[in-house]
């Protein structure tokens, strides 16, 4: 996905295995979607806690977050619980979302199934930002933040 790009709406399952669709979550505004490999590891673990972290100033900029891997609900539970995150972690199991954002991996699917990537997508359902980075946790939540704050659409 590229910005400018439109995002096809999609349903997951969240944590808690109710479904989620794009549509809703787009309801109320500007969405960030983060992916990321592996809940629970440890690059995975500090990129969710950050979002976590500024969760509050990503309101205040009319956005809502959501984290999305490959992990099963059971497995994006236990990792909400323990790091307390209170915005929706959804299982995309057979990695269908990360085919249409293009962060799905061939090569690396059994240990690192999907590329770490946040999209800022507008109510349209227009990408407005991304960035990527597999070793910067932080520049994901950081960009993300600016982009909003500073944004002209």
């Amino acid at each position: 996905m590229n910005i400018g790009e439109k995002v096809s709406d999609f349903q997951l399952p969240d944590q808690h295995g109710n479904t989620r669709k794009l549509s809703e979550l787009l309801a109320a505004g500007p969405l960030v979607i983060f992916f990321y490999p592996r809940a629970s590891s440890g690059g995975c673990t500090k990129e969710a806690c950050h979002f976590r972290d500024l969760e509050s100033e990503f309101g205040a900029a009319g956005a809502s977050l959501v984290g999305i891997s490959t992990d099963s609900p059971a497995r994006q539970l236990t990792f909400a619980t323990e790091n307390h995150f209170s915005f929706p972690m959804l299982s995309d199991s057979k990695g269908e979302v990360a085919d249409q954002f293009g962060v799905r991996r061939r090569l690396l699917a059994k240990t690192l199934p999907t590329k770490r990537a946040t999209f800022v997508i507008d109510s349209d359902f227009t990408v407005r930002f991304q960035v990527s980075s597999e070793t910067n946790m932080d520049v994901h939540a950081d960009e993300a933040l600016a982009a909003l704050s500073n944004r002209a659409w």
